[in-house]
């Protein structure tokens, strides 16, 4: 059945609007651009780097140290069963050690658990003197004579971050508590973190950073 002129107009005219909303529709669909760069504060080109076929990361983002004298075991772990198993190795094994809010003494150097009396404000005892510690008892672990260590697992490939807004967190508390200004302490607690230790604009950035790039996930 034929239209009248007039309605077949109006037919066309509408199809012609819709066409030139669809391109415009496509057009306003340009690729995603991608993410600004980075703050030059914070070193993420570590992510780029870990290319290897089997990654895990180990969020001690809420570990309470003083409870888990041996907090690294599952890193070593992974990296010795991949090792015994499967002969791999880093670069081909990749490990990452998150660490945010009460895990942070993990972290700090020896000069900084001695200054803010870490081990004592986090009920911490030092094995070998029976006393609150005043040295990072982590940085190297005889676990019945396998090193667990900071150290060992770093020599390893581990890559160990630090949540920089647990950070300020951190130095505000100590300020207050040695009557310091609190951008001074912060300052200086980047200054004295473990050599290696990676500082993340978050801690939730970081994990979700490193599972976009392949990274397993997981909790101890």
């Amino acid at each position: 059945m034929s239209l009248p002129h007039g309605r077949r107009s109006f037919i066309s005219a509408v199809a012609s609007l819709a066409g030139l909303a669809a391109v415009r529709v496509s057009g306003d669909q340009q690729p995603r651009q991608p993410s600004a760069a980075p703050s030059s504060l914070f070193d993420t080109a570590w992510l780029e780097q870990m290319k290897g076929k089997h990654k895990q990361l180990y969020d001690l983002g809420g570990l309470e140290l003083a409870v888990d004298p041996r907090p690294l075991r599952f890193a070593r772990n992974f990296l010795d069963t991949f090792r015994d198993e499967y002969h791999l190795e880093y670069p081909d094994i990749n490990t990452a050690v998150g660490i945010s809010g009460p895990a942070f003494p993990m972290n700090a150097s020896d000069r900084l658990w001695a200054k803010y009396k870490l081990g004592e404000r986090s009920k911490i005892i030092d094995p070998m003197t029976k006393q609150p510690a005043v040295r990072n008892i982590f940085t190297v672990y005889d676990d019945g004579g396998d090193q667990i260590g900071v150290k060992a697992i770093q020599a390893r490939g581990a890559v160990f971050w630090q949540c920089n807004v647990a950070l300020g967190n951190v130095a505000q508390q100590l300020a207050d508590q040695f009557h310091m200004p609190v951008a001074d302490v912060r300052a200086d607690l980047i200054a004295g973190l473990n050599p290696g230790v990676k500082l993340m604009p978050s801690h939730v950035m970081a994990l979700a950073l490193a599972q976009e790039r392949g990274f397993t996930y997981m909790r101890p």
